[in-house]
C-alpha cells in the first residue's frame, strides 16, 4: 500500500485547487457579500442556500448542517474519499507529482506509477467493451448475457466487455499505446509467457471492477469455454491499485444512493449486481473473488456514517458455502453502526436468476429487510446440537448466548433470550434471560473499558473547556453578549490575525468563557498563535483545524473562519476594541474572585496571605481602570 503523502506535497494540492472551482462542479454558487460565495448545500436538503464558500481562506461551511473544511474535505465528503483518495484526484486535476513516505513504492515515482496503470485499466476496458459489441468472436459472450437477461445497453451502463482468446491481443494494443511491459505486469492486464508477457484474461467475459471514485483499478472475468481450464472466476491479482479485500463491485454505481438513504445490499456475483440494479435496487455492491471483511465495512461505513437506523442486507445462496457466507459476515456485525439482515429467496435462487424467473418486483421484495442476520446466525448454530438431551442443550447455549448478548438493542436482546430459550427447550426461561444480560453487563464494561482507556487525553484537553453538546453553540452565542465578543475575536483571529497580533497571543484559554470557544483558542495556540497566521494565512487555518481535538472544534474553526465579521469596516481600532471587551470581562470576574476570597480570610485567613491578596486586587483594579481610559494602548 502506499505510504503517508508528503506534508509539503498535500499544502501544495490545497494551493494549487481553488475550493471554488472544485465546488462548483456539484452546485451551483452566487456571491454572498465580503468575498464569499453560497449555495444550497449538497449535504442537507433545504430551501434556501445556507453553504457558504470562502475562496481566500480555502474553506466551506454550511450553517445549516455544520459541515465544513478545506477542499480536500468537500472532496472526500462529497464523493465519500478517504484523505488519500482525495488529495490523490485533486493532485491529478494540477498535475502535481505526490511524494509519499513510511514505505510502500518508492516515493520518486510512486504517483506517475499509479497514473499509469490506472489509465492502462482504463484503454483495457474500452478495448474490452468494443470487442462484446463488435467482435464476431464475443457472440458467446453476448449470448451468455442475453441469456441472463441483459441486453446491450445493460452491458454499456456496467462496462461489460470480452478479452479474445488469443495470446496477446490486448498487450499488444497496449505497447502500441506506449505502455511498457514492465507496466504491463505491474497492472495484472498481462502476465509472464514463454516469450515474454501474454495477456492474463482471454476468452472470457470481463467486469470492470471500479473504486469509489469511478477509476477502473481491476477486472472480473468469467469463463466461457470448456477449454479454459481456468477458475470459473478470474480476478485481477493484488497490484499497486488493487486489492480484493478492499474494493466492491458496483461501489462507483451504488454509492450516491447508498449515501443518501442509509442502506446497502450486499450480493455475491458481479450479474447479482446488475440485476439488483436493472431491477431498481441501485445500492447493490458485491465483493471481488474474497469474502466480506472488515475492510470492506470500512468503505460501506463512510457511505452509511454509522447512522444507527441504516439497513446493510446480505443476500447468500440458500446451499451450505451461502449459509457459511451468512454466518462468516455475521463474525462482523458488530462493526457496524447499522443493522443487519439477511435476505434468502424461497427457492434459493440468486438475484440473477430470480429476476429471470419472476422478473424486476420479486428482487425488489427480496431485499426488503426479513430475518436480523443474528437471528438466521442463532439458527444455524443451535441446529447443530443434539436439543434432545441435556448436555446438547447446555453446549448449544454455550454457543448462542454470546450472540444474543451482542444485540445492540437491549429491548430486543431480552426478547430474542426468550426465543432462545424456547428454540432450546430449556424451561427456565429466566435463567437463560440472566445469562445473555451478565455476558451483555460483561461486553459492555470491556468495551466501556477500552474507549475509556482511548479517550482519557481527549478528556484533559476538554479539562477548562469541556465538549458542548451538538448545536449548542451558536444559539448560545446568540443569547448572551459575552460569548457573542468572544466569538466575534476568534472571527478576527483567524480571519484577520494581522488586527489582533500580538495581543490576541497573550490571552489565556480562561478568558473565554464559552467552553467551544476556548478549545478554539487553545487550537489556536497549539497552531503558532495569531503571528503565525501573519506569515502564512492559508497554512495557519489549516494547522488550526489539525491542532482541534475533535469534529465538533473543527467544525467550529471553519464556521469562525468563514462567518462574516459583525462591522462592516474591520479595522485595528474595532479590533482593539473587542480585545479591550474580552481582557476587562477577565479581569472583572478575576476581581470578583479576590473580593470573595478576601472576605474568606479576614476571618480565619492569614494576615501575610490576605495583603498579598489586597495587593493583587489593587493592580487589578489599577488595570481595569487603564484599560477604560486608554483602550487597546493599555493591553
Amino acid at each position: 500500500m502506499a505510504g503517508r503523502i508528503n506534508d509539503e506535497d498535500v499544502k501544495a494540492v490545497r494551493d494549487a485547487v481553488p475550493i471554488d472551482a472544485v465546488v462548483s462542479e456539484y452546485l451551483q454558487l452566487r456571491n454572498a457579500g465580503g468575498g464569499n460565495l453560497k449555495g444550497l448545500c449538497p449535504f442537507h436538503d433545504e430551501k434556501s442556500p445556507s453553504f457558504q464558500v470562502s475562496p481566500s481562506k480555502g474553506l466551506f461551511h454550511c450553517f445549516g448542517c455544520q459541515e465544513g473544511g478545506d477542499t480536500i474535505t468537500f472532496v472526500m465528503k462529497v464523493d465519500h474519499l478517504s484523505f488519500s483518495e482525495a488529495v490523490e484526484r485533486l493532485a491529478a486535476q494540477a498535475g502535481i507529482t505526490l511524494r509519499y513516505e513510511e514505505g510502500g513504492y518508492n516515493p520518486a515515482h510512486q504517483r506517475g506509477e499509479r497514473i499509469r496503470l490506472v489509465e492502462a485499466h482504463k484503454i483495457a476496458a474500452q478495448w474490452y467493451a468494443e470487442q462484446l459489441a463488435t467482435s464476431p468472436e464475443a457472440e458467446t459472450g453476448r449470448i451468455f448475457l442475453a441469456e441472463r437477461g441483459f441486453d446491450q445497453a445493460a452491458a454499456v451502463h456496467f462496462g461489460v466487455g470480452y478479452s479474445p482468446q488469443g495470446w496477446d491481443h490486448l498487450t499488444r494494443y497496449l505497447r502500441g499505446k506506449g505502455f511498457t511491459d514492465k507496466e504491463l505486469i505491474l497492472s495484472g492486464l498481462s502476465q509472464e509467457g514463454r516469450r515474454g508477457p501474454i495477456d492474463r484474461f482471454r476468452g472470457r467475459l470481463m467486469w470492470p471492477i471500479r473504486d469509489i471514485g469511478g477509476e477502473v483499478v481491476g477486472f472480473g472475468a468469467r469463463k466461457l469455454y470448456e477449454a479454459d481450464n481456468g477458475p470459473k472466476y478470474l480476478n485481477t491479482p493484488d497490484t499497486g491499485i488493487y486489492k480484493k479485500s478492499q474494493v466492491l463491485y458496483g461501489i462507483d454505481l451504488a454509492k450516491k444512493e447508498i449515501a443518501k438513504t442509509s442502506r446497502a445490499v450486499v450480493v455475491e456475483g458481479y450479474t447479482d449486481v446488475m440485476a439488483c440494479h436493472l431491477a431498481g435496487v441501485t445500492t447493490a455492491i458485491a465483493t471481488c473473488g474474497t469474502a466480506f471483511g472488515g475492510d470492506h465495512i470500512k468503505i460501506l461505513r463512510r457511505l452509511l456514517m454509522d447512522n444507527g437506523s441504516a439497513r446493510v442486507i446480505f443476500t447468500f445462496d440458500g446451499d451450505a458455502a451461502g449459509q457459511k457466507a451468512a454466518l462468516r459476515a455475521f463474525e462482523d456485525d458488530q462493526k457496524f453502526a447499522a443493522e443487519t439482515y439477511i435476505a434468502i429467496a424461497p427457492d434459493g435462487m440468486d438475484p440473477c436468476d430470480l429476476r429471470l424467473a419472476k422478473g424486476d418486483e420479486a428482487v425488489a421484495d427480496l431485499v426488503e429487510p426479513r430475518t436480523p442476520l443474528f437471528e438466521f446466525a442463532l439458527r444455524q448454530i443451535v441446529g447443530r446440537y443434539d436439543l434432545d438431551t441435556p448436555a446438547g442443550r447446555a453446549a448449544a447455549l454455550d454457543e448462542a448466548a454470546p450472540i444474543v448478548a451482542k444485540i445492540k438493542n437491549s429491548g430486543a436482546q431480552h426478547e430474542v433470550a426468550v426465543e432462545l430459550a424456547g428454540m432450546l427447550g430449556i424451561l427456565d426461561t429466566q435463567f437463560v434471560v440472566r445469562r445473555v444480560a451478565q455476558l451483555a453487563r460483561w461486553n459492555r464494561e470491556g468495551k466501556g473499558a477500552q474507549q475509556q482507556g482511548r479517550s482519557r487525553p481527549a478528556e484533559q484537553q476538554w479539562t477548562e473547556a469541556p465538549r458542548p453538546p451538538a448545536g449548542s453553540g451558536p444559539a448560545l452565542t446568540l443569547r448572551n453578549p459575552v460569548f457573542a465578543a468572544e466569538r466575534e475575536l476568534l472571527k478576527l483571529a483567524l480571519q484577520r490575525p494581522e488586527l489582533v497580533s500580538p495581543a490576541f497571543d497573550a490571552y489565556g484559554v480562561d478568558e473565554f468563557t464559552a467552553p467551544p470557544y476556548a478549545a478554539v483558542r487553545r487550537a489556536v495556540a497549539e497552531a503558532g498563535g495569531a503571528e503565525y497566521g501573519v506569515q502564512d494565512p492559508q497554512e495557519y487555518l489549516v494547522r488550526v483545524r489539525e491542532a482541534a481535538p475533535d469534529d465538533t472544534v473543527r467544525a467550529m474553526v471553519t464556521e469562525l473562519a468563514v462567518e462574516p465579521i459583525l462591522r462592516r469596516t474591520v479595522d485595528e481600532t474595532y479590533a482593539g476594541t473587542v480585545l479591550v471587551q474580552i481582557r476587562r470581562r477577565a479581569v472583572e470576574r478575576r476581581i470578583r474572585d479576590i473580593q470573595s476570597q478576601m472576605t474568606r480570610l479576614s476571618t480565619t485567613g492569614d494576615p501575610a496571605q490576605l495583603a498579598a491578596v489586597q495587593n493583587e486586587l489593587w493592580v487589578l483594579q489599577q488595570y481595569d481602570q487603564a484599560l477604560r481610559e486608554r483602550g487597546a494602548e493599555a493591553l
